[in-house]
């Protein structure tokens, strides 16, 4: 709790004391003294405050110290005039007070800066003629009756008619007659002169009235001196001294003599003397202030002006002029801002373009010129930079795309003196040039060729990208667009294979790389980019074996004796390369006896040479055709066409003695009779209970015959002739049952038609259980007919 008191406490003194305290106050040089200037308002609750007036800048006796007056925590702060305000905005129009406010631990200081506004239409008496001790001036007693003695010069009155009086009384007895001035501000001297008045001051009250009744008043003092004495006098006229100003006070500087006798010495100008006195006795010149010129303003140069009179008679005086030059002695060496210049450019930085400017003073002389020289660590970087009058500025084109190029540049800025000794400071210099991306990737355009069986994740080629900056060719790779077939490694530029290639789809393809620079410029996400066209070509690669159609022929023919006949065309292509047309053809199986060849894509059945061996009855040949595509193409893929041939031979009558029937029958051209056979092929279920049908069917029949054989061994034991007669019958009946079981096949067998018998390739007949239609069935070639 007490800390969030305390946290509020200083938010609300930080909040008033800003709000309160303003940065600058406009006064009018007409305000006098007690006037205010600011008030400031204040919360301290649990401590009681403080408002102090630390400085005042230019010195001043203008302002009081600030009042502090409250209660219950709210104070109220002011700050006034004194009573010796005399605000002269030609003389000085801004003052800086520096404040400090205090609650209990909490401590706030603050500038208030005053800035006195000139009042055309106001007019007052300044300078040493308005203050309390007034004016003083010196005269001899010899001066010249009614002469101007001074010139009374008030500021504003310059535009204005004044009338200016002396106020003050001049009695007879003591004046020898009376001083006048008139509206110019011009006294003079009384008309009876001043001669025998040596040693006596004369105070003239002088008021000034102006427009709108506006007045002011000031004294004047005029002290006459007694006329010089040629008893008193100096070796030479002036004098001019340089001193260090390291000399603490007290240090004597110069010892003046004049000749005469019980002679007093005294500076008569400037009164007073900010820096030097004199002994009364002795004419020693001593110092009474520091001279650091750093601190001390005016102490430069000093023209000191020095009277030697007699003690007795001050009147015979003579004046002295002695000039007291301050030499600033080298004790700090130059002090610069910034004390390490620290810098960074970008490598397309111009040649004259500045880096950055120095400042430095040198604390021993202020104002002094400094000399300035860079100096480089490294022998090999003074062309890059120079400096020219304190501001560092780019020498040479600067370049950060070779390899070292780019670098932290090392130097220092030596600042010398001019005093003894000479001081020299270093600031040493960074300069740091960073790397911009100025170039765009570049990459050629390339042709790669890819086989079209070429696997997954082959390697086409290699983008090869290239880049100026450095570092070079840090460069991403990546493919904008196109087909997902193809991918590219992100740093390697590598071409790899995504996907299946396809000749007859698709024979080249054109891709977009494109190129990204990375990591050469200072930030980051600076980036350039660059692309190129890869066309890639797909070759040709033999995937597709030939199709023929069908891929199966059963053919019967008839062929008479010493022919050729056309069997069948074979006809194959590949329907994915309709452009392949080049095939080969060869009969590699089935072809005993070379009773067929191949005519091109024509199977022939030759017969022209009378063989041994002609069959009589019909036959089949199953012939194996092997077709392959040709051409430059590799490899080279193949397929087996099957033709089953049924030949049949034709036969003729001849009639020896016919011509005619030999012409016809030359001119008679074979026919040939496609039969497509259809086969059944039994499932497995079906053979299954096939099998165990014949098996029943064998052990019925194997019981009967062992019934029949016990019936027959009865009978031989005993053969009566009843039982003779019965076993006859039984027998015979037996033998009739079998002979009607035989028949039935045979009935059926006759009742099939002819051309089945003789054709022997059949081996049994069967029913489809799906449609039940009979059909006769080939176990060798699998072939079925309907019936």
């Amino acid at each position: 709790m007490a800390l969030l008191r305390l946290l509020a406490l200083l938010f609300a003194l930080l909040f008033s004391g800003l709000q309160s305290l303003p940065w600058f106050v406009d006064v009018s040089e007409r305000q006098g003294p007690g006037t205010v200037l600011q008030s400031f308002s204040f919360n301290c609750s649990s401590h009681m405050p403080t408002l102090e007036l630390l400085s005042v800048q230019p010195p001043t006796t203008f302002f009081n110290k600030p009042s502090l007056a409250g209660k219950q925590g709210m104070y109220v702060g002011k700050v006034t005039l004194s009573s010796s305000a005399r605000l002269d905005a030609l003389a000085v129009n801004h003052y800086e007070l520096q404040l400090r406010y205090k609650c209990g631990n909490f401590v706030m200081e603050g500038p208030l800066f005053i800035d006195v506004q000139q009042d055309p239409g106001y007019v007052r008496c300044g300078g040493r003629f308005a203050s309390p001790a007034g004016e003083f001036i010196y005269v001899h007693e010899t001066v010249t009756p009614g002469i101007v003695l001074y010139t009374l010069l008030l500021p504003g009155l310059e535009a204005q008619r004044a009338q200016m009086n002396i106020t003050s009384a001049q009695d007879p007895p003591y004046f020898p007659g009376p001083f006048s001035i008139n509206d110019q501000g011009l006294l003079r001297a009384p008309s009876q002169g001043l001669k025998g008045q040596a040693g006596k001051v004369f105070q003239l009250q002088i008021s000034v009235l102006f427009g709108q009744g506006q007045s002011c008043q000031g004294m004047l003092t005029v002290k006459v001196l007694p006329a010089a004495s040629s008893q008193v006098s100096f070796l030479q006229k002036a004098q001019s001294i340089t001193i260090p100003d390291d000399l603490v006070p007290g240090t004597k500087v110069v010892q003046v003599q004049a000749r005469g006798s019980d002679l007093r010495y005294e500076i008569s100008s400037p009164v007073p003397s900010p820096f030097y006195s004199i002994g009364h006795a002795d004419g020693v010149v001593r110092t009474t202030a520091p001279l650091e010129l750093a601190r001390a303003q005016g102490a430069a140069v000093t023209r000191l002006q020095v009277r030697a009179f007699e003690r007795l008679r001050p009147w015979a005086s003579a004046e002295f002029d002695l000039t007291v030059n301050v030499r600033a002695v080298n004790r700090w060496p130059p002090r610069c801002l910034p004390a390490l210049l620290v810098t960074q450019i970008p490598e397309t930085a111009l040649v004259g373009t500045e880096l950055k400017a120095l400042t430095c003073v040198d604390p021993d002389t202020p104002g002094a010129t400094l000399d300035y020289q860079l100096w480089f660590h490294n022998p090999t970087d003074p062309a890059s930079f120079r400096l020219r009058d304190r501001v560092l500025e780019v020498n040479a084109t600067l370049d950060c795309d070779t390899t070292g190029a780019c670098i932290q540049h090392e130097a220092s800025i030596l600042v010398l003196d001019g005093g003894q000794p000479q001081m020299t400071t270093e600031v040493p210099v960074l300069v740091m040039v960073t790397p911009v991306n100025e170039f765009s990737p570049a990459c050629a355009s390339r042709t790669f060729r890819i086989r079209e069986d070429a696997g997954l994740h082959a390697l086409l080629g290699s983008v090869v990208g290239t880049d100026l900056d450095y570092p070079h060719n840090s460069l991403e790779y990546y493919i904008s667009g196109g087909p997902s077939t193809f991918m590219v490694n992100r740093l390697s530029g590598e071409i790899h294979l995504l996907g299946p290639l396809d000749y007859e789809q698709e024979k080249s393809y054109r891709i977009t790389v494109l190129l990204i620079d990375h990591s050469q410029d200072w930030d980051l996400t600076q980036h350039r980019s660059g692309s190129c066209t890869i066309t890639i070509e797909v070759e040709d690669v033999n995937d597709h074996a030939p199709q023929c159609e069908p891929p199966f022929q059963e053919l019967t023919i008839y062929t008479p004796l010493g022919r050729s006949v056309e069997v069948t065309q074979v006809s194959c292509r590949i329907p994915q390369e309709p452009q392949r047309l080049a095939f080969s053809y060869s009969i590699v199986g089935g072809n005993s006896q070379n009773r067929f060849r191949l005519q091109g894509t024509v199977l022939v059945h030759d017969d022209t040479l009378l063989r041994p061996s002609w069959p009589e009855q019909p036959c089949t040949y199953e012939l194996l055709i092997l077709v392959a595509d040709a051409g430059p193409s590799t490899p080279h893929l193949s397929t087996t066409a099957t033709v089953i041939v049924h030949l049949v031979p034709w036969r003729t009558s001849t009639v020896a003695t016919s011509t005619r029937r030999a012409t016809v029958s030359s001119m008679m051209t074979p026919q040939i009779v496609t039969a497509i056979e259809d086969f059944w092929q039994p499932e497995p279920w079906f053979v299954v209970v096939l099998t165990a049908t014949g098996a029943l069917l064998l052990l019925a029949l194997g019981w009967l015959l062992s019934k029949l054989l016990q019936g027959l061994a009865q009978v031989l034991q005993t053969p009566s002739k009843p039982a003779q007669a019965l076993l006859l019958n039984s027998i015979q009946g037996n033998e009739k049952s079998i002979e009607g079981i035989m028949e039935a096949p045979r009935m059926e067998m006759s009742r099939a038609p002819r051309s089945i018998m003789d054709l022997q390739q059949f081996d049994g007949r069967a029913q489809d259980p799906r449609t039940g239609r009979d059909y006769l069935f080939n176990t060798r070639t699998g072939a079925r007919r309907w019936l």
